[in-house]
């Protein structure tokens, strides 16, 4: 819907009429969830104004009557296009609080599985920027390999995009034989296909022609907006969450921090599928070191923590002190310290952070999850101001603005 509205201008003066557009949210590139209500003049943008809150589901608060391991299922429903970044990121927040430290073997098994969501989550946002520049060929062409990713997923978990992944502590098991089996032959596969990917695209007069110089960002407005992840690279700074300040094991990786420079659409592009390449070599390294691990120390998926790590059904059936810790987990009975912590991990869009106070209960006081795509929407209007009204597409996929995280 749209309708026109009329600028008043000094007298003698030609007048101007503009025109109230609303793009969203019941439109595809907006998911139904957000809006954009925008003035135009012909197709050039004049000003528009972002709204959220078609999606409002207040998961922070839910969260304040749920115990830790509860919260998982959560955090999936933020980016659901790398949900066990989301996942390992809170598990690695409740360890921060409970103490609990976890085997190498874990850090290397999580190292894995989140640099499989980063490249999960890349190759949808460069396939649908492709698609918003009308090359459907790529996206329909790569979403076979992401499906090889879920494989990998169902192995490991059961589930495939809301994964529930890992426990706080580790995994619910260990990897299976078939799941490694299905890594060898992603790593051995997937690196021709990005190479024909990016064939597809880097060098397309039409692809550049409408990336190139559109929903350009400065590296100073990105800082002052609190960009991170991609979009912030893109701009010229080499901030990375697994290389300043590295958890689960990262600072055990060589790998290099993809930067761009002019900050915009192609850019971001190109930063996405140098970070593919490094993920890439990141699963190797960590494949290599899980398969070091021999006799015993192979079999260890999680740390020594029963009072929040459900005990083996056997155990449960045969000794009283994991029936115990297995009543007091389901029940939600486990009490955890008093404390308050703040824990980021890079996630495949940003800086995904957790902010959790606890004051002795059995669920947080208070907790905040900081989605990276909230503050990326509130840079969006400066962005394409300006530019024409095909360029707000594909620089909304561009931001890679996934709609769970947009409101809590």
């Amino acid at each position: 819907m749209s309708d026109h509205q009329h600028i008043k201008l000094p007298e003698g003066s030609i007048g101007k009429t503009t025109t109230t557009l609303n793009l969203g949210p019941t439109h595809p590139a907006t998911h139904g969830v957000f809006q954009n209500i925008m003035e135009l003049d012909g197709e050039r943008i004049v000003k528009t104004e972002p709204t959220v809150g078609y999606i409002h589901r207040a998961f922070e608060k839910i969260a304040e009557r749920r115990p830790l391991y509860q919260i998982t299922t959560l955090t999936d429903r933020l980016n659901y296009c790398s949900s066990p970044i989301n996942n390992m990121g809170w598990h690695l927040t409740c360890e921060k609080l409970l103490g609990v430290k976890t085997p190498k073997r874990v850090d290397y098994l999580r190292v894995i599985i989140m640099e499989l969501a980063r490249i999960s989550d890349h190759l949808i946002c460069n396939s649908i920027v492709g698609v918003d520049t009308g090359a459907y060929t790529g996206f329909l062409y790569v979403m076979q390999y992401r499906e090889l990713i879920y494989e990998i997923y169902e192995e490991v978990c059961g589930s495939r995009l809301t994964t529930n992944m890992g426990r706080i502590g580790g995994f619910e098991r260990n990897f299976s034989d078939a799941a490694f089996q299905k890594l060898e032959r992603f790593l051995r596969e997937y690196p021709k296909v990005q190479k024909e990917l990016e064939n597809l695209f880097t060098r397309n007069r039409i692809f550049m022609d409408r990336t190139r110089g559109t929903g350009a960002i400065s590296a100073e407005r990105a800082l002052n907006y609190s960009f991170t992840g991609p979009n912030l690279r893109a701009a010229g700074v080499d901030y990375d969450v697994r290389v300043h300040s590295p958890y689960s094991s990262y600072e055990d990786f060589d790998f290099v921090i993809p930067v761009g420079t002019t900050g915009d659409n192609y850019d971001r592009f190109q930063v996405r599928n140098e970070e593919i390449w490094q993920s890439l070599s990141i699963i190797r390294q960590a494949y290599e070191k899980v398969q070091s691990f021999k006799g015993t120390e192979a079999e260890v998926y999680h740390a020594d923590a029963p009072e929040y790590y459900l005990p083996e059904k056997k155990d449960v059936y045969t000794k009283m002190e994991a029936l115990i810790y297995h009543f007091k987990i389901v029940m939600g009975e486990t009490e955890i310290p008093v404390g308050e912590v703040y824990n980021s991990v890079e996630g495949g869009n940003g800086e995904l952070g957790f902010y959790l106070v606890s004051d002795g209960g059995r669920s947080p006081f208070r907790l905040h999850f900081r989605r990276p795509c909230f503050i990326y929407y509130q840079a969006y209007p400066e962005i394409v101001k300006g530019s024409m009204l095909s360029d707000a597409i594909i620089t909304l996929s561009s931001l890679n603005l996934i709609a769970g995280e947009m409101d809590g």
